[in-house]
């Protein structure tokens, strides 16, 4: 082929070797490039903008913030609060005993209603003679010091091993009465169980992850080496189910934003269990017409949340969920190669999911910074 466009090059006067210096070295480019790179820009025309604003002040219910940063960096987050309209950002990172008090004077003292703090549990002792009634002990003490919930992180479940070595599930009976004096002291548990679905499947073309685990292969679980997926949800739900007196948040929408279908029937089993949108936006702006739907239906179940601090990644939250707008990108292409589709929320349930659902379920939220 091509020597017959050479050929028809030279009759029309043109140097034949036009070929190999344009032609087959940009067909050459496009072939060696991986999909890894692959990043297309879309020819689609249509209307909307970045929403960089959000519509109502809200709680950030999934932030992670080092308690120990300067008064600089502290002020220089309050204004990328400000710019987005971020009221309440709830820093999950609290640790616990002296660590959260240094946290909670730091932050909450140098800005007053804008932050408050979780505490976290130390699993390290699990299993030694005393050690529940001491964790249940210096959970009361952490929130006598001012923590407003629980936050556990993934570990458990995962890597969190008790001192003869075995593996401590989620619902593992010696963590009970850390449960129950949570609900007892009226405040939640927000929780982190286990990694998206598709972490445990392999890593092959059908894998909805395969970008992902391609750029950051640690994130791949060895089916063999430990629980499964369903074995990390089960354990969680049946923790759920055994304190009903306890309000539980579950982190990224319990890694079930791919099957809303199954979360609003936990939803409807358990009224002590919610869920945050941390990380996982991706999910509802592929799906817009059920999940819009589905957040009018549990309108009073959902948190609006994001994890890693970065503020200009919300305005794709609240473009997904404030517009109409169609086919824009996700903001992190190794979560979501898709494009996203905007929920156009009525503003009564922005308002639940922006702050009024934060506000019932965590205590100590300054109420004076949202509108009645």
């Amino acid at each position: 082929m091509t020597e017959i466009i050479a050929a028809a090059l030279k009759v029309c006067g043109v140097v034949a070797l036009t070929i190999s210096t344009v032609l087959v070295p940009f067909r050459a480019e496009a072939q060696d490039m991986s999909v890894e790179d692959y990043n297309p820009r879309s020819t689609l025309v249509v209307s909307g903008e970045p929403v960089t604003r959000a519509k109502f002040p809200f709680i950030d219910v999934h932030g992670h913030q080092n308690g120990r940063q300067s008064a600089e960096s502290l002020a220089r987050l309050i204004g990328e609060m400000d710019e987005i309209n971020l009221a309440v950002m709830v820093n999950l990172s609290g640790g616990s005993g002296d660590r959260l008090v240094g946290t909670i004077r730091n932050m909450e003292g140098a800005h007053p209603g804008r932050f408050v703090t979780f505490a976290n549990v130390n699993f390290n002792g699990l299993g030694e003679a005393g050690w529940t009634e001491r964790a249940t002990e210096q959970l009361e003490a952490d929130i006598r010091s001012g923590a407003t919930g629980l936050k556990i992180f993934k570990n458990l479940g995962l890597s969190v091993r008790d001192v003869a070595g075995e593996r401590v599930a989620v619902d593992d009976p010696r963590l009970d009465p850390i449960w129950a004096k949570a609900g007892e002291l009226g405040v939640p548990v927000l929780i982190h169980t286990g990694d998206p679905a598709e972490f445990w499947q392999p890593h092959d073309a059908q894998n909805e992850r395969w970008l992902e685990l391609q750029l950051r292969p640690r994130r791949l679980r060895d089916p063999s080496a430990g629980p499964s997926w369903d074995d990390l949800v089960a354990e969680q739900h049946r923790m759920f189910r055994k304190h009903p007196e306890t309000t539980f948040i579950a982190a990224h929408l319990g890694w079930l934003g791919h099957d809303l279908g199954r979360l609003g029937a936990l939803f409807d089993e358990l009224p002590n269990v919610n869920a945050g949108l941390g990380a996982v936006i991706y999910e509802l702006g592929r799906q817009p017409r059920f999940a819009q739907k589905w957040l009018v239906q549990y309108q009073d179940r959902i948190l609006l949340g994001k994890d890693s601090w970065n503020a200009e990644e919300f305005h794709t939250y609240f473009r997904v969920l404030e517009t109409g707008d169609d086919y824009f990108p996700y903001y992190r292409k190794y979560h979501a190669f898709w494009s996203m589709y905007g929920l156009d929320l009525p503003d009564d349930v922005l308002r639940k999911i922006y702050y009024q659902n934060a506000l019932r379920i965590i205590p100590g939220i300054d109420r004076s910074l949202f509108p009645g």
